[in-house]
């Protein structure tokens, strides 16, 4: 694929990894025991989450890195998560997977800022509770109303809402644009307050 890219394209510029993801099997029932969580499950949540970004940037950060000194940085986005910062019921796997996507961001950020200079920027955004085809069955009645898990989300986000995905591309163009030319090694939350809320 890198090399197809590169041939039709030529420069690689922005590489978004957005693999990611949990499975039921990797939610601990209401009720559960993390303790009764099955390995396989959690370590295919790992896999998905943080081997699903180390790998990508391994084969297109090569190509990235390899750029002339005088052209603009290359980015890297990774698509980290609320639950990597904050503690989330019942998706242990998927927040430590996660959670280890918002070390690898910081580490390779500064990692490639020393090897290559300007020429590749890493960064994360962190979203919130966006409602997608992914978990809307999570977060909705059959009515298409918020469930009591959702209800609860909103009440802990200022914004008082679940976010849009449309809400997330603006932050990931200014990640790759000239304007955040200086910034490398950040994790953004895109999460309409949930971060700086206390709950009281």
């Amino acid at each position: 694929m890198r090399s197809e890219v590169s041939t039709q394209l030529g420069r690689l510029d922005i590489l978004v990894n957005a693999a990611g993801g949990n499975t039921p099997e990797a939610t601990s029932p209401e009720g559960g025991s993390f303790f009764e969580l099955p390995d396989s499950a959690f370590k295919r949540v790992i896999d998905l989450n943080l081997m699903g970004t180390v790998l990508p940037i391994q084969v297109f950060g090569t190509a990235m890195a390899a750029r002339e000194p005088e052209e603009h940085s290359a980015s890297i986005v990774n698509i980290s998560s609320m639950a990597a910062d904050r503690a989330i019921t019942r998706v242990a796997g998927y927040s430590a997977a996660k959670a280890a996507v918002d070390n690898l961001t910081r580490w390779l950020a500064a990692t490639a800022a020393r090897a290559y200079g300007g020429r590749l920027r890493v960064n994360a955004i962190a979203p919130g509770f966006f409602l997608g085809s992914q978990n809307r069955s999570l977060l909705l009645t059959p009515q298409g109303r918020p469930n009591a898990r959702a209800r609860a989300i909103i009440e802990r986000t200022p914004a008082r809402r679940l976010g849009d995905p449309t809400e997330l591309v603006s932050a990931v163009i200014w990640l790759c644009g000239r304007g955040a030319s200086f910034v490398t090694g950040t994790v953004v939350p895109v999460d309409g307050g949930f971060s700086a809320f206390s709950g009281v």
